[in-house]
């Protein structure tokens, strides 16, 4: 079973740190990585734009990557940033990001002060499935994360597509 904090993958990442997710997965006595499928600016969904709150039709860059836990696909992230904030900057560019996305942005000035998960249950599309190595239509975890800015910008839109053999999610509450 994964069970992982999701803190982690919300704080920027110290000089010299790999990303969250190859760090958990080395402490766990694992082998974790990403694969980046592709990197394109483009008009985001309509839920991923109301997110981010652009208007219609404004561009947005999209990172999307699979993730891999012991050479095993088991979650599909496509990560979504404005186009006025990542657009000429290493997000827009398909390489890995020393350090990661979240470290990032922190440089760029936009640290996460909330993040807001919707969480569903539905059935893998037929290009989920082939990525994930799962039949069509077989349950996947879907979770889909806005992240806000001390300043009160959302400037990250995240859906997260994973298999759920061996997943726990866990979230921290706080009475605010």
């Amino acid at each position: 079973m994964w069970d992982e904090p999701s803190a982690p993958y919300l704080s920027p990442r110290a000089p010299g740190e790999t990303d969250a997710w190859t760090e958990a997965a080395t402490r766990a006595g694992r082998t974790g990585t990403q694969l980046i499928r592709e990197v394109a600016e483009t008009v985001p969904p309509p839920d991923v734009a109301n997110a981010l709150q652009l208007p219609a039709g404004a561009p947005a860059v999209v990172r999307r990557r699979t993730v891999v836990l012991d050479g095993k696909p088991i979650e599909l992230v496509d990560s979504w940033y404005p186009a006025s904030i990542a657009g000429a900057t290493p997000l827009a560019q398909p390489k890995k990001i020393k350090g990661g996305a979240v470290t990032l942005l922190a440089d760029m000035g936009y640290v996460v002060r909330e993040a807001l998960d919707d969480i569903s249950v539905r059935g893998a599309t037929e290009p989920e499935a082939e990525l994930l190595g799962l039949p069509a239509g077989a349950p996947v975890i879907v979770v889909f994360r806005t992240a806000v800015s001390k300043s009160d910008v959302p400037f990250e839109a995240t859906v997260m597509v994973m298999v759920p053999e061996g997943r726990h999610l866990r979230y921290p509450l706080s009475a605010g």
